[in-house]
């Protein structure tokens, strides 16, 4: 019996009341209500999904470190949506792989053939001739995703000036060159998107990642300010910043915890953000023109307006998770077990400020022994 001769049936009864009906009517219309919901979100899905592609599609696309697992998701997509691609890289072979892949599963009658370009960005002298080599490609460019990036752990005493400086090129320098490069090719024809893709470390460091921290605040200052001078003439600047961008072989240890079905709800807090939801959300910033997006739990997000309205109270959260010696892998941030940790202690300090309103009684609380014991197995790699 289909559900809507069920319904009339029920009509016809003249024993059940008018509030029986309505409810029985209700439940019975629930799933019909589900599946209305379903499809609705599947359309927009698909819809959101073809304007996306169409919004690359015969466009120009370069893409300054294809290599990476960012870079080769956003290749991926990118192609699939019939871009021009550019793909840039300081490993030939790796760029001939990615080439490969691409050419493999795309449809030639529906895509272009991917450009190699070799490039490395803490090689300076070399970004003005790659720049040009990258416009005798196609002759112009449409959309540049500055995606390269390096990164280094450890204090700030132990760490180069050398070091220092190449993170420098890479991460700030690099970059900045060859928009610098691009940006007239764009002027002159009124149109064009530069995409920075940057870390949530650009708004506010965190101890032991001091000269990655400095070129990603240099870099969105570079871009904030690049974004007022080039909007007269049409070009969108935006910055993606994501917490950081978890690599593909990273999954928790069988038989934990977080393995469980909460790990699908928080595997952001521990594991960070996959490629593939980076190039997803790169190519819903082009398609939406959109001028800032960050990529981050709640968490990242609160400590940047921590960061600006109480600063005191950051720098000593921050200070806190500070240890002599950390053997924490490079790409790790704190489990969910110690997210919660960090949270009891956050909530505690609030309490006692907003009770107390001293903040020499917080500095006094930061600095107690249970707060040490409760901070020992966290790390400083906080977002």
């Amino acid at each position: 019996m289909s559900l809507f001769k069920t319904l009339i049936v029920l009509s016809s009864y003249p024993t059940l009341t008018l509030k029986s009906k309505m409810g029985i009517m209700a439940v019975l219309m629930l799933p019909l209500l589900l599946l209305a919901i379903s499809g609705i979100l599947f359309i927009y899905q698909e819809v959101s999904r073809l304007w996306s592609k169409s919004a690359v599609q015969n466009k120009v696309v370069v893409i300054t470190d294809a290599i990476s697992g960012l870079g080769k998701e956003c290749s991926r997509l990118f192609h699939a949506g019939g871009a021009r691609l550019v793909l840039c890289g300081k490993n030939w072979e790796k760029l001939e792989i990615l080439y490969d892949a691409l050419i493999s599963v795309a449809d030639p009658s529906k895509t272009f053939t991917p450009k190699l370009v070799l490039l490395d960005l803490s090689d300076i002298s070399c970004v003005q001739d790659v720049a040009k080599e990258i416009l005798d490609c196609y002759g112009c460019v449409d959309i540049l995703i500055n995606n390269a990036s390096m990164k280094v752990k450890g204090p700030a005493q132990n760490i180069s000036l050398e070091l220092d400086k190449k993170i420098m090129d890479v991460n700030y320098f690099g970059p900045i060159t060859l928009t610098k490069a691009l940006l007239p090719n764009m002027i002159s024809r009124r149109t064009g998107q530069i995409v920075l893709v940057n870390n949530i470390q650009g708004r506010f460091g965190i101890p032991l990642r001091t000269a990655y921290a400095a070129s990603k605040h240099a870099a969105q200052g570079f871009f904030d300010c690049l974004r007022a001078e080039v909007e007269e003439f049409e070009v969108v600047i935006s910055t993606v910043s994501p917490t950081f961008i978890r690599s593909y072989h990273m999954y928790t240890e069988p038989g934990n915890w977080e393995a469980s079905i909460w790990k699908f709800f928080f595997r952001k807090f521990a594991y960070g953000v996959h490629p593939v939801e980076v190039a997803e959300e790169v190519m819903k910033t082009i398609r939406r023109k959109k001028q800032e997006v960050f990529i981050a739990n709640p968490i990242p997000k609160a400590a940047i307006y921590i960061r600006t309205f109480f600063p005191e109270f950051f720098f000593a959260v921050v200070a806190c998770g500070v240890k002599e010696k950390l053997n924490v892998p490079e790409d790790r941030c704190l489990s969910i077990g110690e997210w919660l940790k960090m949270g009891l202690v956050m909530e505690e300090m609030i309490s006692r400020m907003i009770s107390e309103k001293s903040w020499q009684d917080l500095h006094e609380l930061l600095h107690t022994e249970q707060n040490k014991q409760t901070w020992e197995s966290s790390n400083s790699n906080i977002v």
